[in-house]
């Protein structure tokens, strides 16, 4: 099955749509009355345009980026017009966006052959929707046919172990876990050997939430990873760090740790649904230079869309391309 097939299923575009509306009012509503009674793009339009990112959370640095690319090409090009607009939006923040490296493999969650199991660990503040996004993850996983094994390493919260437990009695698959307070890293020394033992296709770690510091974080995490290679060597294969979409800036500085921290690869980013600061999704793919792999579009177990940088983009400026 193809990439655009899977993803983009009639139910997913309408998922998508509805979930970016609020978003898609801000900036495309303030963009078209910018750009109303024009007959070119200048620097009032511009101003408009910078406004218009700048409130829905894309952030500055990587809003001067789209102003000055847009301005480039309207020099280059004579651009003119909301529709002509709307392309040139679309193409150029598009490419700006960085890409999945096994992106080709996200249409039908496939686990490469020579990576079994594939061990995704997962990192995040708390309250982000970090258990609940790997809820979600198993679940996909576990429809694609996979073998898929939970582990409860977020051990400073009890709560955080039985909201594991939960999803995992909820989609049917094992989580390994130990008491509150035990050594993240031996349950997830503990996970990995039950997985290895049950020839699992794929371990999602949940990890503790907490900033205390940036140094005890990344202690943990490293313990955590040092650990888990002397049962699988290239482990984990994915570090995924999932960020609240809707607390717009506050996401940047969470990914600033985290990156800091630790070798975050992919990105997700949750809560997009029902919040006008969806921008935040261009900006920390730019700045950070770390794909967004996925986001999240609702409380459904289905509710965990696969990232196409040019459908999100499209669907943000009215299904343009």
């Amino acid at each position: 099955m193809g990439f655009f097939k899977k993803l983009f299923s009639k139910k997913e575009r309408e998922t998508l749509d509805q979930g970016l509306q609020k978003t898609k009012e801000g900036v495309w509503g303030k963009i078209t009355r910018a750009v109303a009674g024009k007959s070119k793009i200048d620097d009032d339009v511009l101003d408009s345009l910078e406004e218009a990112f700048i409130t829905s959370d894309v952030g500055v640095d990587t809003t001067l980026k789209i102003i000055d690319l847009i301005r480039d090409r309207v020099a280059r090009d004579k651009y003119v017009g909301s529709e002509e607009l709307r392309n040139l939006l679309c193409e150029e923040i598009s490419g700006m966006l960085e890409k999945p490296a096994n992106e080709k493999d996200l249409d039908d969650f496939k686990v490469p052959e020579d990576s079994k199991p594939y061990v995704i660990m997962v990192v995040g503040v708390n309250g982000v929707g970090k258990t609940t996004t790997i809820g979600k993850l198993a679940y996909q996983y576990k429809a694609a046919g996979n073998k898929v094994v939970l582990g409860a390493a977020d051990t400073f919260r009890a709560a955080a172990i039985e909201q594991l437990d939960i999803w995992g009695e909820r989609i049917g698959v094992p989580v390994i876990k130990q008491k509150m307070g035990s050594d993240p890293a031996a349950v997830a020394f503990d996970t990995l050997s039950s997985a290895k033992a049950q020839g699992a296709d794929v371990v999602i770690i949940d990890t503790a939430g907490r900033l205390h510091n940036k140094i005890g974080l990344m202690n943990e995490l490293t313990k955590i990873k040092n650990v888990m290679k002397r049962v699988v060597p290239d482990a984990p294969q994915e570090i995924l760090l999932v960020l609240d979409g809707s607390t717009g800036q506050n996401a940047f500085e969470q990914a600033r740790q985290f990156v800091a921290a630790t070798e975050v690869n992919n990105l997700a980013i949750t809560k997009l649904d029902g919040t006008s600061k969806g921008g935040v999704v261009i900006g920390i793919s730019d700045q950070f230079k770390i794909p967004v792999k996925y986001i999240g579009l609702g409380e459904g177990k289905e509710d965990l869309q696969i990232f196409h940088p040019k459908e999100f983009v499209s669907t943000l400026f009215g299904n343009a391309i």
